[in-house]
């Protein structure tokens, strides 16, 4: 046994298992098993030409050689990415936990009331900072929420606005670069028309529904909002802020001027740039505007007992729901970095934030004195961290690079310097040199700074901030290490046991792969640095290109989605490129089966498209007669085909080839949902099977962890001839010759998550990758086969096998009064997280349980499912009062002196042995979904103020 091979670690079942688990499906080797479930005709002739796997000893060597090909100087870029602190204690106990970093999205909330708790803070935090009466729980990036600002304020016009079809948008021309290059992408495809100018000159007609605003500027003035809010109220025009979240400490909440949006990024909350991401955004608005607002909301409600609970709230607004109506998206969420950003907003408290915020400022007001002295004309007049200075920029820039400084020079006269957190008075006196030496002066040296106001007196900040308990009472190491242990041990995440959601691949999160995001050299890279700086960068990001080219069967990869769902988006905008440059714009039309994931209408309605819906079979296949129907029918405008393989039922639907020829035969272009790449990796691809397009998900496939709900990666691999269209950026040179405008705020995305599977690929290899592949089907057909008999599996391939996953049907246990919620809540009690609940068909889980499972934890599953359907046989549609409906059942209740249930606590607690040895508590009773709604609370305040007598 080669134990330094990382398939070995990564893989759960020894060869021992497998094969039991083959004997147990009656089959001799996997070989046969593959055979039975792949349809023969999608299968690779060939192997995946990858490099040979390395161990992961070698590859945490290479890494770090790779790292040092990244040049980190000192930066003073800004463009809405700064270096920061990240306090070591958040470092080591939530970023380098896998107690966080392997949490699923919180959908079930009473086994996730931790990081509930820390993205309400984040809201709370987020709240009162912007002025605003509602947060949500974060969005991907700065630019995308500034884009989800656009799309808010253009669906809440009032009626005489839509009625006349006003739709033109103010975007200040003070706006980052890469703002307004992703607010293009998003406008034209829904009719917005954006006009981008001077906010100083700007006339407030009525023929605008909204406007947006830097607070401060690109080039570090900061913004009059207020008389700009005032008058645009008057002209019945909203108004959107984009604003740096620490300034926001010394500059007055936009909420008080009267914003309807508040935006920006919580990245200077110690979060390392990490050439680009991940970063969580923050988006603030109106309660009225509750039910448009995008992602996710965290808001207060009670458990069965009466006592304080908290859960998503709102969820009707989700795609998964609402599908091409929808207001929000579950996906575009950035959990992880939220709740680090909230954590650091708790251990700095108010105070220690504005001490944050006054070094900054006064050391860039004493920079600005220096400066002006020496001759340069600084032209900011009212500012917080950047200074705009006029002077010849090569010259500055040939002495700034060779004394290893980064500096901004947005044009040949003009360079801009962005003080941060990291900034100390020895760097001031570097940066004083600098310029000293470009004006052939002497340097000065100053050994302090005194408090300094550049700020307008109108525009300073006079309301309170950050004044409840949680944001003053956790300043020492120890207190938030406590505090953050408190939080962890109420969620149940993947370093406790198997999460087996179908559809999201809750696989291992190698600690080898996850290590090098704490190394400095890779997070302090700013996503603008020259290029010779980020070297070690751009090796990866290239060759991961490569790697998921290859692994797809397609000619090129673009990585700047930042979600799987930004991936769908990205693809379709590419399709459409694609179809006006043959001049076939008119092309519109997309066909999404009705077995299609949820967010598929959706971003086909965001790219402009018009959905039409095909049948499936009651097999759960599509129906291949009616969508040729459909492709003939609309051959004209045919756009695209949104499919996803293996199917969402969990099958390798046969037909897929002559799907995909329907569909090119008919002018369209094929988009595959990545989903279930897992599926199909070393096996088949979407190259081989007809695709032109497909969106990964690295935070499924390839083990980049889900931290709660975040971060994602959702790059889009395409066929050659729609290379040319992959997304660009403003600033530097990425996508193809024709690259349509950005798809998020950095060129490569989250750059440094993309390390994890990059990583994930390089130690695992061809053999590994396929072998993973293999597994997971086996895994999945082994808790079918285990299952037979206690639950009907609703569908499965022409051979009786399941892919990687599959969909068991819970809607018989009605009869007993059972639904599929209450099978979930049963299962806290066994220790598990529920699989997938209602999705896509109601009444039904679907369970995936990925090839990192071992057959042990695989058995402990299915034994608590057999026990499950036991005991909802024992039960009767009149016997309410029963161990699954009262489930979960709290450490409060079975320790409490009155016991008011016809079973025993034994059996509520323990109901099979292995659960004594590491049994999981569920912190709350079972969530009232509906009060929550009913009595909307998204902040830190007490339940008491909420709960009528």
């Amino acid at each position: 046994m080669n134990t330094n091979a990382f398939a070995l670690r990564h893989i759960g079942p020894n060869e021992k298992d497998q094969k039991e688990m083959l004997e147990t499906l009656g089959l001799d080797s996997l070989d046969q098993l593959i055979y039975e479930t792949v349809p023969d005709d999608i299968k690779l002739k060939k192997g995946l030409n990858l490099d040979e796997p390395m161990t992961e000893h070698e590859y945490l060597l290479h890494i770090h050689d790779l790292s040092k090909k990244n040049k980190a100087y000192k930066t003073y870029i800004g463009l809405g990415y700064h270096p920061t602190v990240m306090p070591a204690v958040i470092q080591r106990n939530i970023l380098e936990n896998p107690g966080w970093y392997t949490a699923y999205t919180p959908y079930q909330a009473e086994i996730a009331q931790g990081r509930l708790e820390a993205l309400l803070n984040f809201q709370t935090m987020v709240i009162e900072l912007t002025g605003m009466e509602i947060a949500n729980a974060s969005l991907l990036d700065e630019s995308t929420a500034a884009a989800e600002a656009m799309s808010l304020l253009f669906s809440v016009r009032d009626r005489a606005q839509k009625k006349a079809d006003i739709n033109k948008f103010f975007v200040s021309e003070n706006i980052l670069p890469q703002t307004l290059s992703l607010l293009e992408t998003r406008a034209n495809p829904i009719g917005i028309e954006l006009v981008v100018g001077d906010e100083k000159s700007f006339e407030f007609s009525s023929e605008y529904f909204g406007a947006i605003l830097q607070y401060p500027g690109r080039d570090g003035q900061i913004t009059d909002i207020k008389s700009f809010i005032e008058k645009a109220k008057e002209a019945q025009i909203k108004v959107a802020v984009a604003a740096d979240i620490l300034s926001l400490v010394k500059l007055e909440a936009p909420g008080n001027f009267g914003a309807d949006v508040v935006l920006g990024t919580t990245q200077r909350f110690g979060i390392p740039m990490g050439y680009g991401g991940p970063h969580a955004a923050y988006f603030a608005t109106k309660e009225a505007y509750k039910r448009d607002i995008p992602g996710r909301i965290i808001g207060v409600t009670k458990d069965a007992n009466g006592n304080r609970a908290l859960r998503m709230a709102l969820q009707t607004r989700e795609q998964h729901i609402k599908r091409d109506r929808a207001t929000s998206n579950i996906c575009t969420a950035q959990v992880l970095l939220a709740v680090m950003a909230s954590m650091y907003a708790v251990y700095h408290g108010p105070k220690g934030l504005k001490f944050i915020a006054n070094k900054i400022h006064n050391k860039t007001s004493k920079l600005a004195e220096v400066l002006e002295s020496f001759g340069y004309k600084q032209v900011n007049t009212s500012f917080f961290d950047t200074l705009q200075i006029k002077t010849k920029a090569r010259k500055i820039k040939k002495i700034a690079t060779r004394k290893k400084v980064n500096l901004c020079y947005p044009d040949k006269d003009t360079v801009t310097i962005s003080i941060n957190e990291t900034t100390s008075i020895r760097d001031i006196n570097y940066l004083i040199s600098i310029f000293a030496e470009a004006a052939n002066k002497e340097t000065v040296v100053i050994s302090e700074v005194t408090p300094a106001n550049n700020i307008d007196a109108y525009l300073q900040r006079k309301s309170g901030f950050l004044e409840l308990d949680v944001f003053n009472k956790y300043h020492s190491e120890t207190q938030l290490m406590r505090y953050i242990k408190s939080l962890e041990r109420k969620d149940l995440s993947l370093n406790h046991s198997m999460i087996s959601l179908g559809s999201c691949t809750m696989k291992l999160n190698a600690a080898s792969e996850m290590l090098p995001l704490s190394w400095f050299k890779w997070g302090n890279i700013h996503p603008f640095a020259p290029k010779k700086q980020a070297r070690g960068y751009r090796r990866v990001l290239k060759k991961l290109e490569n790697q998921l080219t290859e692994i797809t069967g397609f000619a090129a990869t673009s990585l700047q989605p930042n979600s799987g769902a930004q991936g769908e988006f990205a693809g379709l905008m590419v399709i459409k490129a694609y179809h006006e440059s043959r001049n076939e714009g008119h092309r519109n039309i997309c066909l999404i089966p009705s077995s299609a994931h949820g967010t598929n209408p959706a971003s086909a309605v965001m790219a402009g498209m018009k959905v039409i819906v095909t049948k499936s079979t009651d097999e759960g296949n599509i129906d291949v007669d009616d969508l040729r129907e459909k492709a003939i029918k609309h051959k004209d405008n045919l756009a695209a085909l949104m499919v996803t393989y293996p199917s969402t039922h969990g099958v390798y639907e046969s037909a897929i080839k002559e799907i995909t020829q329907i569909i090119h035969d008919n002018g369209g272009q094929v988009y595959m949902d990545g989903a279930n790449m897992n599926a199909q990796v070393g096996l088949t691809n979407p190259g081989n099977i007809g695709a032109d397009v497909c969106h990964l998900n690295l935070h499924k496939t390839f083990a980049i962890p889900h931290g709660g709900g975040g971060p994602g990666v959702g790059p889009i691999c395409v066929a050659k001839q729609l290379a040319p269209f992959l997304p660009g950026n403003p600033i530097f040179k990425t996508g193809g010759d024709k690259a349509i405008t950005a798809i998020s705020a950095a060129p490569f995305g989250s750059a440094l998550a993309c390390l994890i599977s990059y990583g994930y690929i390089k130690m695992l290899g061809a053999e590994g990758l396929t072998q993973s592949t293999k597994v997971a089907i086996l895994n999945a057909n082994y808790i079918k086969h285990r299952l037979d008999g206690y639950y009907n599996t609703l569908y499965s391939g022409e051979r009786g096998r399941a892919a990687h996953e599959m969909i068991i049907d819970c809607r018989p246990f009605k009869a007993n009064g059972i639904e599929v919620t209450d099978i979930a809540k049963r299962l806290m009690d066994y220790g598990f997280h529920a699989p997938t609940v209602s999705f896509p068909v109601a009444g039904t889980l679907m369970i995936e349980p990925t090839e990192s499972e071992s057959k042990e934890e695989i058995d402990r599953f299915c034994d608590a499912m057999i026990s499950i359907k036991k005991e909802i046989d024992s039960v009767t549609k009149e016997d309410t009062n029963n161990v699954l409906k009262n489930a979960p059942h709290t450490l409060d209740m079975i320790t409490s002196n009155e016991w008011y249930f016809p079973y025993t606590r034994e059996e509520a607690a323990f109901p099979l042995e292995y659960i004594r040895d590491n049994k999981f508590w569920p912190s709350v009773r079972r969530v009232d979904d509906a009060f929550g709604d009913r009595n909307l609370v998204c902040s830190c305040a007490p339940i008491e103020d909420y709960i009528e007598a």
